[in-house]
């Protein structure tokens, strides 16, 4: 069945005819001379082992060239950016998908050109191991993380067969990971509380820092606030989902001392969107370093105490009082259940018992505050 058509116009080229289920067909196998006799039998004996296995020659080339062209197309850079796109249709936080992109920028460079299929776990790990060795343990793992997120999304839009991080979990040294620090000791703390009322820059970041100790929001929940998430007369503070870290809307009653400082900011910033916009533009919140560079213009050292230190305060001091119920101070710093059937079960607010626990919590705070004074 191999033979050599000769063209009108002098080409020459090299053809095989077979039959599959009893029809005639023709495979195409390459110019010549390009391709020498001994390569053309050498490719006819090819497609006839193939007609042996049950295999139409002609559509293993097609399939052959699609996957060429796929590889080409599918490189990890584009896939990468498939899998941000999806999380920005999904609705996460912009500081999760800087994360992401920040994170997949430092594989693009030896990973991006790829194609996805075509990616070794000896290759990952060696983008890995550069960052391991500048001594960002966390960053690397967190890496290996994205870069295998990425992977299973190839998998299940049928652009990869398997995820090469996953045999690389053991590989990589873990983070030793650290508290936030944070002043646990009450009379210490009355103490920052002090500090804090005679800070001297500006008065809306004051405001937020004794915000921070009493509500014991996450800093970026405090810093992107908007005035329409606060009903002062109900005194409840609802910050929505695609604000909050675990996507679930969460809401915080606010005690008497809140409300008296959130009317005050109100009339300051109460025409704008933000409750703490920035000193250099309204319709942008006050920095993530705003509120650590106070601490530290206080006197309190980054190994002291941080903004988000005052959430470990507050979750310290209210479960050593045996007061409260610990699924309620839970609730109170929008932690999730890690059980996934607690977590489906377990949906109660303790609402009730968080209103009187956020003012208690409040008052020993006012109670701190004054005690070095009565001395």
């Amino acid at each position: 069945g191999l033979h050599l058509l000769v063209n009108p116009n002098g080409s020459r080229l090299w053809r095989l005819k077979y039959r599959v289920g009893g029809k005639e067909k023709l495979l195409s196998i390459g110019r010549y001379p390009e391709v020498s006799i001994k390569m053309a039998r050498e490719a006819r004996d090819n497609a006839r082992g193939l007609l042996a296995a049950g295999v139409d020659p002609s559509q293993a080339k097609q399939d052959a060239k699609r996957t060429a062209v796929e590889a080409v197309r599918d490189t990890f850079a584009t896939i990468a950016d498939e899998y941000v796109a999806k999380l920005t249709r999904e609705g996460r936080a912009p500081a999760t998908l800087g994360k992401v992109e920040w994170l997949l920028g430092l594989a693009k460079g030896a990973l991006g050109e790829r194609p996805i299929r075509e990616i070794a776990a000896a290759e990952v790990l060696t983008v890995l191991r550069q960052n391991e060795a500048r001594g960002v343990h966390e960053t690397a793992n967190r890496l290996r993380s994205t870069i295998g997120a990425v992977f299973r999304y190839a998998i299940a839009s049928a652009r990869a067969e398997n995820d090469p991080t996953g045999a690389l979990k053991g590989a990589l040294t873990r983070p030793v990971v650290t508290a936030r620090p944070a002043i646990t000791e009450k009379k210490a703390l009355g103490g920052l509380l002090r500090a804090v009322d005679g800070f001297d820059g500006q008065s809306t970041t004051r405001d937020a820092l004794v915000l921070l100790a009493i509500l014991a929001p996450r800093p970026g929940e405090l810093r992107m606030a908007r005035w329409a998430e606060f009903d002062l007369e109900g005194a409840v503070w609802t910050i929505p989902a695609e604000r909050m870290k675990m996507r679930r809307e969460h809401r915080v009653p606010l005690p008497r001392q809140a409300l008296a400082i959130l009317r005050r900011l109100h009339g300051l910033t109460g025409g704008g969107e933000l409750v703490l916009p920035s000193v250099r533009s309204a319709s942008r919140p006050i920095s993530e370093n705003t509120l650590n560079a106070a601490l530290r213009r206080m006197g309190y050292a980054s190994d002291e105490v941080t903004s988000h230190g005052f959430r470990a305060t507050f979750s310290t001091i209210a479960n050593e009082s045996g007061k409260w119920k610990p699924d309620a101070i839970e609730r109170a710093l929008a932690h999730v259940e890690n059980n996934d059937v607690r977590r489906a079960y377990h949906r109660a607010e303790y609402w009730e018992e968080r209103v009187a626990m956020a003012q208690w919590w409040a008052d020993l705070l006012d109670e701190l505050r004054r005690s070095e004074e009565r001395k």
